[in-house]
Protein backbone atom coordinates (compact mmCIF):
# COMPACT_ATOMS: atom_id res chain seq x y z
CA UNK A 1 0.00 0.00 0.00
CA UNK A 2 2.77 2.51 0.71
CA UNK A 3 4.56 1.96 -2.61
CA UNK A 4 1.14 2.47 -4.51
CA UNK A 5 0.67 5.77 -2.24
CA UNK A 6 4.14 6.92 -3.28
CA UNK A 7 3.47 6.48 -6.82
CA UNK A 8 0.12 8.05 -6.77
CA UNK A 9 2.05 11.12 -5.27
CA UNK A 10 4.41 11.07 -7.79
CA UNK A 11 2.09 10.44 -10.58
CA UNK A 12 0.68 13.55 -9.57
CA UNK A 13 3.32 15.42 -9.48
CA UNK A 14 4.05 14.80 -13.14
CA UNK A 15 0.47 16.05 -14.33
CA UNK A 16 0.37 19.15 -12.03
CA UNK A 17 3.32 22.04 -11.83
CA UNK A 18 3.46 24.24 -8.17
CA UNK A 19 1.88 23.53 -5.07
CA UNK A 20 -1.46 22.77 -3.65
CA UNK A 21 -4.74 22.92 -5.70
CA UNK A 22 -3.72 24.88 -8.79
CA UNK A 23 -1.80 23.33 -11.91
CA UNK A 24 0.37 25.65 -14.11
CA UNK A 25 0.42 24.90 -17.38
CA UNK A 26 3.35 23.30 -18.89
CA UNK A 27 4.75 25.01 -21.98
CA UNK A 28 7.53 25.95 -24.52
CA UNK A 29 9.97 28.24 -24.29
CA UNK A 30 10.53 29.31 -28.01
CA UNK A 31 13.67 30.70 -29.50
CA UNK A 32 11.77 32.64 -32.62
CA UNK A 33 14.43 33.97 -35.60
CA UNK A 34 14.40 35.29 -38.93
CA UNK A 35 15.81 37.66 -41.59
CA UNK A 36 19.42 35.45 -40.89
CA UNK A 37 20.46 36.45 -44.42
CA UNK A 38 23.49 34.51 -44.99
CA UNK A 39 25.18 36.18 -41.69
CA UNK A 40 26.48 33.56 -39.77
CA UNK A 41 28.56 35.13 -37.26
CA UNK A 42 25.07 37.03 -36.27
CA UNK A 43 23.13 34.11 -36.40
CA UNK A 44 25.99 31.90 -34.12
CA UNK A 45 25.57 34.95 -31.10
CA UNK A 46 21.55 34.82 -31.27
CA UNK A 47 21.88 31.16 -31.22
CA UNK A 48 24.32 30.91 -28.15
CA UNK A 49 22.03 33.77 -26.45
CA UNK A 50 18.78 32.05 -26.83
CA UNK A 51 20.14 28.81 -25.62
CA UNK A 52 21.38 30.83 -21.98
CA UNK A 53 17.99 31.92 -21.90
CA UNK A 54 16.45 28.45 -22.23
CA UNK A 55 14.68 28.05 -25.57
CA UNK A 56 14.07 24.74 -26.15
CA UNK A 57 12.96 24.94 -29.49
CA UNK A 58 13.18 27.07 -32.28
CA UNK A 59 11.35 28.72 -35.36
CA UNK A 60 12.91 30.53 -38.24
CA UNK A 61 10.23 33.84 -39.97
CA UNK A 62 12.38 33.23 -43.96
CA UNK A 63 14.87 34.69 -45.35
CA UNK A 64 17.77 32.28 -44.14
CA UNK A 65 19.60 33.22 -47.27
CA UNK A 66 19.89 36.69 -48.88
CA UNK A 67 23.00 39.66 -48.94
CA UNK A 68 24.70 37.42 -46.28
CA UNK A 69 28.06 35.22 -47.30
CA UNK A 70 27.32 32.34 -45.28
CA UNK A 71 24.05 30.72 -47.22
CA UNK A 72 25.12 27.44 -46.78
CA UNK A 73 26.51 26.97 -43.54
CA UNK A 74 23.39 29.27 -42.18
CA UNK A 75 20.89 26.74 -43.98
CA UNK A 76 22.90 23.93 -42.08
CA UNK A 77 22.59 25.95 -38.68
CA UNK A 78 19.05 25.89 -39.06
CA UNK A 79 18.86 22.54 -40.23
CA UNK A 80 20.39 21.08 -37.11
CA UNK A 81 18.30 23.01 -35.13
CA UNK A 82 15.40 21.10 -36.55
CA UNK A 83 13.93 24.60 -36.69
CA UNK A 84 10.01 25.16 -37.75
CA UNK A 85 10.02 27.34 -40.75
CA UNK A 86 8.15 29.46 -43.34
CA UNK A 87 9.64 30.74 -46.63
CA UNK A 88 10.63 34.53 -47.36
CA UNK A 89 10.99 36.29 -50.22
CA UNK A 90 14.69 35.73 -50.83
CA UNK A 91 14.33 32.46 -50.17
CA UNK A 92 12.27 31.38 -53.02
CA UNK A 93 14.10 33.98 -54.73
CA UNK A 94 17.22 31.65 -54.25
CA UNK A 95 14.91 28.49 -55.90
CA UNK A 96 13.60 30.47 -58.71
CA UNK A 97 10.06 30.64 -57.04
CA UNK A 98 10.10 34.80 -56.99
CA UNK A 99 11.08 36.55 -59.43
CA UNK A 100 14.33 38.68 -59.39
CA UNK A 101 12.72 41.59 -61.02
CA UNK A 102 11.30 42.30 -57.28
CA UNK A 103 14.28 42.92 -55.82
CA UNK A 104 16.52 46.22 -55.87
CA UNK A 105 19.84 45.63 -58.10
CA UNK A 106 22.18 45.05 -54.51
CA UNK A 107 19.33 42.81 -53.71
CA UNK A 108 19.22 41.04 -57.06
CA UNK A 109 23.15 40.52 -57.43
CA UNK A 110 23.03 39.02 -53.85
CA UNK A 111 20.48 36.89 -55.08
CA UNK A 112 22.15 35.22 -57.97
CA UNK A 113 25.05 34.93 -56.59
CA UNK A 114 23.39 33.03 -53.50
CA UNK A 115 21.87 30.97 -56.33
CA UNK A 116 25.36 30.03 -57.58
CA UNK A 117 26.30 28.81 -53.75
CA UNK A 118 23.69 26.60 -53.43
CA UNK A 119 23.92 22.54 -53.75
CA UNK A 120 20.66 20.65 -53.94
CA UNK A 121 20.14 19.89 -50.26
CA UNK A 122 19.81 23.48 -49.47
CA UNK A 123 17.26 24.15 -52.67
CA UNK A 124 15.62 21.22 -51.69
CA UNK A 125 14.92 22.34 -47.83
CA UNK A 126 14.16 25.81 -49.08
CA UNK A 127 11.52 24.31 -51.29
CA UNK A 128 9.78 22.62 -49.04
CA UNK A 129 9.28 25.42 -46.65
CA UNK A 130 5.57 26.57 -46.51
CA UNK A 131 4.59 30.45 -46.54
CA UNK A 132 2.66 29.93 -43.13
CA UNK A 133 2.41 27.80 -40.48
CA UNK A 134 0.40 27.63 -37.14
CA UNK A 135 1.90 26.17 -34.08
CA UNK A 136 1.61 25.69 -30.72
CA UNK A 137 -1.59 28.27 -30.94
CA UNK A 138 0.28 30.94 -32.96
CA UNK A 139 1.00 31.65 -36.42
CA UNK A 140 4.03 32.31 -38.29
CA UNK A 141 4.40 33.85 -41.40
CA UNK A 142 7.29 35.81 -43.04
CA UNK A 143 5.61 38.54 -44.53
CA UNK A 144 1.79 39.18 -43.77
CA UNK A 145 -1.21 36.56 -42.72
CA UNK A 146 -3.61 38.38 -45.29
CA UNK A 147 -1.44 37.81 -48.51
CA UNK A 148 1.76 35.91 -47.99
CA UNK A 149 2.68 35.26 -51.51
CA UNK A 150 3.08 39.02 -52.38
CA UNK A 151 5.60 39.88 -49.48
CA UNK A 152 3.93 42.77 -48.34
CA UNK A 153 5.42 45.20 -45.40
CA UNK A 154 3.50 45.95 -42.19
CA UNK A 155 5.10 49.02 -41.09
CA UNK A 156 1.91 50.96 -39.82
CA UNK A 157 -1.45 49.79 -37.67
CA UNK A 158 -3.66 50.36 -41.08
CA UNK A 159 -1.61 47.80 -42.74
CA UNK A 160 -1.41 45.44 -39.71
CA UNK A 161 -5.41 46.00 -39.56
CA UNK A 162 -6.12 43.93 -42.61
CA UNK A 163 -3.91 41.19 -41.37
CA UNK A 164 -5.76 40.85 -38.36
CA UNK A 165 -9.22 40.70 -40.59
CA UNK A 166 -7.76 37.38 -41.77
CA UNK A 167 -5.77 36.33 -38.12
CA UNK A 168 -7.29 33.88 -36.42
CA UNK A 169 -4.72 33.16 -33.33
CA UNK A 170 -4.03 35.41 -30.68
CA UNK A 171 -0.65 35.64 -31.84
CA UNK A 172 1.52 36.11 -35.24
CA UNK A 173 5.17 36.41 -35.71
CA UNK A 174 6.41 38.33 -38.64
CA UNK A 175 9.73 39.18 -40.03
CA UNK A 176 10.29 40.96 -43.55
CA UNK A 177 10.98 44.86 -42.60
CA UNK A 178 13.43 44.10 -40.22
CA UNK A 179 12.12 46.64 -37.72
CA UNK A 180 10.74 45.00 -34.16
CA UNK A 181 7.69 45.95 -33.45
CA UNK A 182 4.17 44.79 -32.42
CA UNK A 183 1.19 45.92 -33.50
CA UNK A 184 -2.00 45.23 -31.15
CA UNK A 185 -5.75 44.77 -31.82
CA UNK A 186 -8.13 45.22 -29.33
CA UNK A 187 -11.16 46.70 -31.51
CA UNK A 188 -9.07 49.15 -32.71
CA UNK A 189 -5.38 48.63 -33.88
CA UNK A 190 -2.40 49.87 -32.40
CA UNK A 191 1.41 49.80 -32.46
CA UNK A 192 4.27 49.78 -29.53
CA UNK A 193 7.74 49.62 -29.31
CA UNK A 194 10.22 46.13 -29.08
CA UNK A 195 8.84 45.66 -25.49
CA UNK A 196 8.18 42.46 -23.31
CA UNK A 197 4.40 42.16 -22.71
CA UNK A 198 2.25 39.09 -21.82
CA UNK A 199 -0.47 38.09 -24.18
CA UNK A 200 -3.35 38.54 -22.88
CA UNK A 201 -6.74 36.82 -24.54
CA UNK A 202 -8.90 39.52 -24.84
CA UNK A 203 -6.51 41.14 -27.68
CA UNK A 204 -4.31 39.74 -31.07
CA UNK A 205 -0.50 40.73 -31.78
CA UNK A 206 1.57 40.92 -34.93
CA UNK A 207 4.75 40.65 -33.65
CA UNK A 208 7.48 41.52 -36.00
CA UNK A 209 10.90 39.88 -34.25
CA UNK A 210 13.24 41.94 -36.00
CA UNK A 211 16.48 41.18 -38.30
CA UNK A 212 19.01 38.62 -36.98
CA UNK A 213 21.52 39.35 -39.95
CA UNK A 214 20.63 42.58 -41.11
CA UNK A 215 18.54 45.02 -38.55
CA UNK A 216 16.87 48.26 -39.82
CA UNK A 217 16.13 50.56 -36.99
CA UNK A 218 19.36 51.90 -36.27
CA UNK A 219 20.43 49.52 -33.67
CA UNK A 220 23.21 47.01 -35.34
CA UNK A 221 22.77 43.87 -32.70
CA UNK A 222 21.03 40.84 -33.90
CA UNK A 223 17.37 40.99 -33.01
CA UNK A 224 15.16 38.00 -32.19
CA UNK A 225 12.24 36.78 -29.91
CA UNK A 226 11.54 34.67 -26.97
CA UNK A 227 8.21 32.87 -26.70
CA UNK A 228 7.12 31.33 -23.58
CA UNK A 229 3.75 29.46 -24.53
CA UNK A 230 3.22 28.90 -20.63
CA UNK A 231 3.78 32.28 -19.25
CA UNK A 232 2.57 33.82 -22.50
CA UNK A 233 5.67 36.39 -22.36
CA UNK A 234 6.94 37.55 -25.20
CA UNK A 235 10.67 39.23 -24.93
CA UNK A 236 12.20 40.95 -28.12
CA UNK A 237 16.16 40.00 -27.20
CA UNK A 238 19.13 41.94 -28.74
CA UNK A 239 22.40 41.33 -29.01
CA UNK A 240 26.10 41.92 -30.56
CA UNK A 241 28.10 40.03 -33.09
CA UNK A 242 31.52 40.46 -35.15
CA UNK A 243 30.21 42.80 -37.12
CA UNK A 244 34.02 43.31 -38.78
CA UNK A 245 33.85 39.36 -39.85
CA UNK A 246 30.50 39.31 -41.64
CA UNK A 247 32.12 42.56 -43.15
CA UNK A 248 34.95 41.06 -44.37
CA UNK A 249 33.08 37.90 -45.75
CA UNK A 250 30.62 39.97 -47.91
CA UNK A 251 33.61 42.14 -49.52
CA UNK A 252 36.14 38.85 -50.81
CA UNK A 253 32.65 37.36 -51.69
CA UNK A 254 32.57 40.15 -54.03
CA UNK A 255 29.01 41.30 -53.10
CA UNK A 256 27.52 44.78 -53.27
CA UNK A 257 29.76 46.42 -50.28
CA UNK A 258 26.56 48.68 -49.50
CA UNK A 259 25.44 45.29 -47.94
CA UNK A 260 28.57 44.97 -45.60
CA UNK A 261 28.48 48.66 -44.96
CA UNK A 262 24.84 48.82 -43.71
CA UNK A 263 25.66 46.15 -41.25
CA UNK A 264 27.33 48.63 -39.07
CA UNK A 265 24.54 51.35 -39.19
CA UNK A 266 21.63 49.13 -38.42
CA UNK A 267 20.02 50.27 -42.11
Amino acid sequence: MRSRRRLSKNRRRLLTCGSGATARRVGVRYGIIGDIHGNLEALTAVLDMLKQEGAVRHVCLGDIVGYGADPVSCISRVRELDAICVAGNHDYAAIGQTPVDYFNPHARHAVMWTREQLGQKERDFLTEMPLMRKLDGFTLVHASPEAPAEWNYLYHALEAARSFQVLDTHVCFIGHSHIPVTFVSNGSCGTRPPEDFTVSHSKRYLVNTGSVGQPRDGDPRASCCIFDTASGLVQVKRVGYDINAAQAKIIAAGLPPVLALRLARGE
